[in-house]
Order: structure tokens, then C-alpha cells, then sequence
């Protein structure tokens, strides 16, 4: 299996897709991300990619996976990414 992609290894690759050196690539995703987390309460959508959004989950009772005890999970906000359907058909290929 493959290794992800680290941060200077995908600056690099935006640098040379796009003609631009490293420095200003690896800015440009910085920038994206700032945006993201600044916008990601509002929902943050990457086009082609997917979006950023908030979710409030309800409390519920959960299970101690060690002790089979039955515990009580508080009611929290989490954010999750909802992929593209552009992306999942790139991805995984349409049936």
C-alpha cells in the first residue's frame, strides 16, 4: 500500500502542476485551511472535493467496550467532510 502524501510532498507536485514555486504553493494551502477552519461553522465547501460541515450529535447511551457497561455519551458538536460526488466517481469509478 501506498504512503500518504506529506505536506512539502503535495506543495510540490501543486508547485509544478500549476508553474508556481514550492514556497508560494505550500502558502496556498495554508491559506486554504485558514479559510476552512475561519468558514467551517457556516459550512467550507472544496468544489470537487467536498465540504466541511457542523453537526450537532444527541446525547445517547453507549457501550464500555471493555466492560460491557452501559454509559451515558453527551450531546456534542463535531464536524465532519461529506465527499463529492465528482470525487467518489474519480475515486472509486462510476458502476
Amino acid at each position: 500500500m501506498a504512503k500518504a502524501l506529506t505536506k512539502s510532498q503535495t506543495a510540490a507536485a501543486l508547485a509544478e502542476k500549476i508553474g508556481v514555486t514550492k514556497k508560494q504553493a505550500v502558502h496556498a494551502l495554508e491559506e486554504i485551511a485558514a479559510l476552512a477552519y475561519k468558514n467551517a461553522k457556516n459550512t467550507f465547501t472544496l468544489p470537487g472535493l467536498g465540504k466541511l460541515v457542523l453537526v450537532n450529535r444527541k446525547a445517547r447511551m453507549g457501550r464500555n467496550p471493555a466492560t460491557g457497561e452501559a454509559i451515558h455519551i453527551k450531546a456534542k458538536r463535531v464536524v465532519k467532510f461529506r465527499v463529492a460526488k465528482a470525487a467518489k466517481d474519480a475515486i472509486l469509478g462510476t458502476k
